[in-house]
């Protein structure tokens, strides 16, 4: 289970004091403060000197608001003769006010502006924030982005003091880290752990993901908090936790720097997130994909499809590319992708790194808006063939496929039965024109590369599309 509120709980973990004791005699912080290498005679490393100059930038965000709710109905109350008839009114929609408190970063002073989740002010009405010297401000909310759980506020920049922002791109596996935020309204909480996983995901399927994992103990609250490395510096945004029970079980998630103030710089100068499109179907690279493609990079995404219009088919992508990177930032898996590019604005122009037919090249997309009108597929042709010939035979990832010769060459899609492996990615009309990067003009050629075991790659005629279809050996 999921659960959208976080906050820290006090443990320091053994591994970092057994660090920190073996590095306390050199180690600094930062330029501003390093460990004591002793009191008396005891090694007494502590973080006390970096904690406290981060946690004025660390506030609580306590909200008010008004949600609208449907109460639990017995069935026999939605149909609406039976509550006329016994002269039931009717029991929609309600509303009900909510208190919420979470946690924000102070990014810049200056302006008061202040950067938290989403989901901490969704439906607020009132928002106040209390710094750590204990002052209340009434904050406005400048923007939010639910996609990727990020909102900006405002307020009064009266006397603040912001946080250093670090790199996400350059943590590792490893990496000691702190959290602070206010768990269960114990305000400014530290609790430490280290980078237990990078670049998570599936936690909103239908947001942009780039989590950073963490052991520092996280719980409700903490929501819209810092994690923040031991130089003091910002690298994440806490977000999210997995629980059965909703309270830490070491499972602890963040929104990465990087992201966090790409958003924001998007939301301060036009008010809104407009997420463009690359234009392509793709399919994480696997290395059995990799081998059957011949390709010796087993990290990338393979292109399966091309949007007609699209940015993709304007740089000169085709079915087939392994995009590697985008704008020098590894591309290792569909998500990868999808984040780079939803976080670049219509109108960006990223450059492609792809590798094409073993050589790799260097494009450049221009971000467009989802082309408003596409050539419809035409409907492929259906070749005079002979009986179709059972797929599993060739392969055990065509069981269920019935192919035939097609009468213009290649290989046509007769029947695919519904629960077949293969029932998700061919359809009736189809037509192979190659598997493996090798053309195939009969049943005869896709049946000897067929045999050949491992993944199969198909080139595909869909209409007037050419798609890449991996069918993985079960």
């Amino acid at each position: 289970m999921f659960s959208r509120s976080k906050s820290p709980s006090n443990h320091l973990h053994s591994g970092l004091q057994t660090a920190l004791l073996a590095l306390a005699a050199t180690f600094t912080l930062s330029g501003h403060a390093a460990l004591p290498q002793a009191v008396g005679e005891t090694p007494m490393p502590t973080l006390a000197p970096m904690v406290k100059r981060v946690t004025p930038a660390v506030v609580n965000i306590a909200t008010r608001g008004t949600v609208r709710e449907r109460q639990p109905q017995n069935p026999l109350l939605e149909d609406p003769f039976f509550r006329r008839f016994f002269d039931i009114p009717d029991m929609g929609p309600r509303e009900r006010q909510f208190q919420a408190a979470g946690s924000g970063v102070i990014f810049d002073a200056k302006n008061g502006y202040i950067v938290t989740n989403a989901h901490v002010v969704d439906n607020a009405t009132e928002i106040t924030v209390t710094l750590q010297d204990g002052r209340d401000l009434i904050a406005t909310i400048v923007g939010t982005d639910a996609p990727s759980d990020v909102a900006v506020l405002k307020v009064k920049p009266d006397n603040l003091i912001q946080i250093a922002l670090g790199d996400s791109a350059k943590l590792e596996q490893g990496d000691f880290v702190v959290a602070i935020g206010n768990p269960f309204g114990l305000q400014h909480t530290v609790t430490s752990g280290i980078v237990s996983g990078l670049g998570r995901s599936g936690i909103n399927p239908d947001g942009y993901e780039d989590f950073i994992q963490t052991d520092a103990s996280i719980n409700p609250g903490n929501s819209g908090g810092a994690l923040v490395n031991l130089r003091g510096e910002l690298i994440g945004i806490n977000s999210a936790i997995l629980s059965r029970s909703g309270g830490n079980i070491g499972i602890g998630f963040a929104i990465p720097v990087n992201m966090a103030r790409s958003i924001m710089d998007q939301l301060l100068n036009y008010g809104s997130v407009k997420r463009g499109l690359l234009g392509v179907s793709i399919y994480s690279l696997t290395p059995d994909m990799a081998k059957s493609l011949n390709i010796t990079d087993t990290q990338g995404v393979l292109v399966s499809q091309i949007t007609e219009g699209s940015a993709a088919e304007k740089a000169g992508i085709k079915p087939g590319d392994v995009i590697t990177s985008i704008n020098g930032q590894t591309i290792k898996s569909n998500t990868e992708l999808r984040n780079a590019v939803g976080l670049s604005r219509v109108g960006d122009k990223l450059d492609v790194a792809i590798i094409r037919e073993r050589k790799p090249m260097h494009l450049t997309a221009v971000i467009t808006d989802l082309p408003t009108t596409t050539g419809k597929p035409a409907q492929a042709k259906n070749g005079s063939a002979p009986a179709g010939d059972a797929g599993g035979a060739l392969h055990p990832a065509l069981e269920g496929v019935t192919l035939a010769d097609a009468a213009e060459g290649g290989v046509a899609v007769k029947a695919v039965e519904a629960r077949s492996r293969a029932a998700q990615r061919l359809r009736v009309g189809d037509r192979i024109e190659g598997a493996n990067n090798r053309g195939v003009a009969n049943l005869k050629e896709l049946s000897d590369i067929a045999k050949r075991g491992g993944t199969l790659v198909l080139t595909v005629r869909r209409g007037h599309a050419v798609v890449f279809v991996p069918l993985p050996a079960p």
